[in-house]
């Protein structure tokens, strides 16, 4: 495939210009500069390495998180005039029906379409740019229902509350420059407009234990929210298996316009520690300070802490199993009070065409109840949710899969007269990936 295709699909941007060879350290060599190395679509990117560091590509995930070196990098992959470039798919028909009074209904379509774009400068130096876009805003300003779910606002007056918010249109629009220093070592500097600053797990769309399920985590506002950050500038030295990392960026949440590319602002700080101990494991904790995170609130900060492990191994004759655990708690400037979230998800890949997911989530959350005199006292709920999803090559790169999901939701006593008895949730969809 010609990479003018690739950016008419998929915004085109890219990787690195290098090879990784397979020892600990991962040196590489210049792999645009060999004789003969023209576009190929079919590369291998196990041995690829990273535009930001003498490391494998696939430890790169979302922003400059780390996951899994033994994590599948999935993305059509050229050489061109001395650029990588790389591009990827995925685009989910949903329908969602959420039991209950504060449920509903909606057929949707939700995905992203991804590009990258790295080349070397010589002498170490290479520069990598980045492109993420969304047909989120398509499904209206409401989002979808997500029983448990909250966070920003659908019309800039009232909370979205039992529903996940749409993406913007622009999910990423990043560059970075690297130094290579030796064969361990390397330094960065990631900018963002929109970006995804140094702090918590990859986001979810781009784990492997959570990119198989159309559903959000209900943690997401705990976790992973701050993905789309319209103002981001990370720097970063990575040393053999660890990494620490600093950013400044904007703290307040996209706002109800999702087709814009909002004024950036570096108000708010974090710092991010990454270990990559094995090929299998990645883990890392952060901390953030977001000044006004929500519009609807501004008078009010929040302190952030996270801390994560991912595990991946290989299965079989190309399958695999990723499992996430991680922690998040907030603190809120206006009453000192702490909100915890704890999440635990796995996927299965045990033959080419099936995937098995799974995740359970428990959150400390004070937007569900709303008492007289605006009150918001803070509940406790859990989510458990359980689905599958079965793929068929259409053609070369392409796939196209059906699957779906049931989610059971638990709920304090308190919380019983707004979700019935026995709150749940499930999703039927049809996946269209190219890879």
């Amino acid at each position: 495939m010609k990479p003018s295709l690739l950016a008419g699909a998929l915004a085109l941007a890219c990787v690195t210009p290098a090879m990784a060879q397979e020892s600990g350290d991962h040196a590489g060599h210049d792999m645009a500069s060999m004789p003969g190395m023209a576009a190929a679509p079919a590369m291998d990117m196990t041995s690829t390495e990273s535009a930001l560091g003498p490391y494998r590509m696939t430890r790169d995930a979302s922003g400059t998180s780390w996951q899994p070196d033994a994590s599948r990098h999935d993305g059509l992959m050229v050489h061109q005039d001395g650029w990588m470039l790389m591009g990827h798919a995925l685009l989910n028909g949903v329908y969602d029906s959420q039991s209950g009074p504060r449920g509903g209904n909606k057929s949707f379509v939700a995905g992203m379409f991804m590009g990258q774009a790295s080349h070397s400068l010589g002498e170490g130096n290479t520069v990598q740019f980045k492109v993420m876009l969304s047909p989120d805003p398509v499904m209206e300003p409401s989002g979808y229902p997500l029983l448990l779910a909250t966070g920003e606002s659908a019309d800039g007056k009232t909370h979205l509350i039992d529903r996940q918010h749409p993406h913007d249109l622009v999910m990423e629009l990043s560059m970075a420059l690297s130094r290579q220093i030796g064969t361990r070592d390397s330094v960065y500097v990631y900018a963002g407009l929109p970006g995804e600053p140094a702090f918590g797990p990859p986001a979810f769309m781009h784990r492997m234990s959570a990119m198989d399920s159309p559903e959000a985590p209900i943690s997401h506002h705990w976790l992973d929210s701050t993905h789309i950050t319209f103002g981001v500038v990370t720097s970063g030295w990575a040393h053999g298996p660890f990494k620490i990392e600093a950013s400044a960026f904007k703290g307040r949440e996209p706002d109800q316009r999702r087709y814009d590319i909002e004024t950036p602002k570096l108000d708010s700080q974090s710092v991010r520690l990454s270990w990559n101990p094995t090929a299998n494991w990645s883990l890392q904790t952060s901390w953030a300070h977001l000044n006004s995170p929500e519009a609807l609130d501004p008078d009010v900060n929040e302190d952030r802490v996270s801390a994560s492990a991912i595990y991946t191994v290989p299965v079989g004759a190309g399958g695999w199993w990723s499992s996430t655990a991680a922690f998040g708690t907030k603190r809120l400037s206006d009453d000192r009070r702490r909100l915890n979230a704890w999440l635990l998800e796995s996927a299965l890949k045990p033959t080419d065409p099936w995937t098995l997911f799974a995740r359970a989530e428990r959150v400390e959350n004070a937007e569900l109840l709303h008492l007289p005199g605006g009150v918001h006292p803070t509940t406790t709920v859990s989510k458990l949710s359980l689905g599958a999803i079965h793929d068929w090559k259409a053609a070369d790169h392409l796939k196209i899969g059906l699957g779906g999901l049931y989610a059971f939701d638990f709920v304090p006593g308190a919380l019983r007269a707004a979700y019935g008895n026995d709150p749940h949730g499930a999703m039927a969809f049809m996946r269209l990936k190219i890879d």
